[in-house]
């Protein structure tokens, strides 16, 4: 009879403990992507303002068709890789398109009649803006990143998250060239423009599907 209690009393323990780490989980991975969508949101704001700015900008530097033209394909690129969902793509197209958006705002810098046009301004300002908001949402999705991936790695958590279909998220990360002021010598006069992205995720950019895929 003892022995029998011993038993149940075990077997009640085992599963309440697995209850409670499958729910504890459950939760970490639904914050997770939760705080992923916050950067989609903002990903997907500043792809559909670039194509107004870049409309608005080439009518005044018409010599500068090369960098209105890198920001475009930067932007085509950012799309296409947040529809992967792959975080590495995702980060290392949206690096490319903060530094080619930094490098349009440095050669406006030469066009004073461009930098008087109040659409122009509001753009630069949204965008700046957007890139903040960004750089804060990243912060927050890699510190769940982070305590989801170490309740997984952590014993006894990690003898069955796997089982339980549990896996890690990636982080999304800024490459350290892209924290570099980029040399632009279209003239005397140069700007590093809005904030880079400081990352790499699940942002999916407009038409991804969700948040970025569990490695």
């Amino acid at each position: 009879m003892g022995g029998t209690l011993v038993v149940i009393v075990v077997v009640i323990v085992v599963v309440g403990w697995l209850v409670l780490t499958y729910n504890g989980l459950v939760t970490a991975r639904n914050r997770t992507q939760e705080a992923w969508s916050e950067i989609d949101v903002e990903l997907k704001r500043r792809h559909d303002l670039i194509p107004n700015l870049v409309n608005t900008v080439q009518g005044y530097v018409t010599h500068e068709r090369g960098t209105l033209e890198a920001v475009t394909n930067a932007r085509a690129a950012a799309v296409s890789a947040g529809a992967t969902g792959d975080t590495a793509k995702i980060g290392q197209a949206e690096n490319m398109l903060s530094q080619s958006l930094r490098s349009l705002f440095a050669v406006t810098e030469n066009y004073p009649d461009l930098k008087a046009i109040t659409a122009f301004t509001n753009l630069q300002e949204t965008l700046t803006a957007t890139e903040d908001k960004i750089e804060f949402s990243r912060r927050f999705y890699n510190g769940n990143v982070r305590d989801y991936n170490i309740k997984l790695q952590t014993l006894p958590t990690s003898l069955i998250a796997g089982a339980l279909g549990f896996k890690q998220f990636a982080f999304f990360q800024a490459d350290d060239a892209d924290r570099a002021v980029p040399q632009v010598n279209f003239g005397p006069t140069s700007a590093s423009g809005p904030p880079t992205l400081g990352s790499s995720g699940p942002p999916p950019a407009a038409g991804s599907s969700g948040p970025p895929t569990q490695s």
